[in-house]
């Protein structure tokens, strides 16, 4: 099993920043990528951004130069640095991950963690 504890979400104003965390856990798996996804109300949940235990990461044409995604490998924990945000980026975001071991793999989601940007 993976245990997945975000942090980090909350209340900001246009233009300001946050930074979320996910800190995974697991004895049995591989964590070969990290990934924060998003749901708004009323929408589809979207990939956000993504990055692989190699560190490559990939992200929604929207969050381009405004969010970062990183990770530390030694700690199983991801990050993403949210800068001018906009109220389009309100939603709920999810940490997810994809592992893989001897016993098989798959993904795994965290509880969700509420971004809300307003004035």
């Amino acid at each position: 099993q993976v245990q997945l504890v975000e942090s980090g979400g909350g209340l900001v104003q246009p233009g300001g920043s946050l930074r979320l965390s996910c800190a995974a856990s697991t004895t049995l798996f591989s964590i070969y990528v990290m990934g924060w996804y998003r749901q708004a109300p009323g929408k589809q949940r979207e990939l956000v951004a993504a990055i692989t235990s190699g560190g490559s990461p990939n992200y929604l044409d929207s969050v381009k130069g405004r969010f970062t995604i990183s990770r530390d490998n030694a700690k199983n924990t991801v990050y993403l640095q949210m800068n001018s945000l906009k109220p389009e980026d309100t939603a709920v975001y999810y940490c997810n991950v994809g592992v893989v071991g001897a016993v098989g793999g798959g993904t795994y989601w965290g509880q969700g963690t509420q971004v809300t940007v307003s004035s």
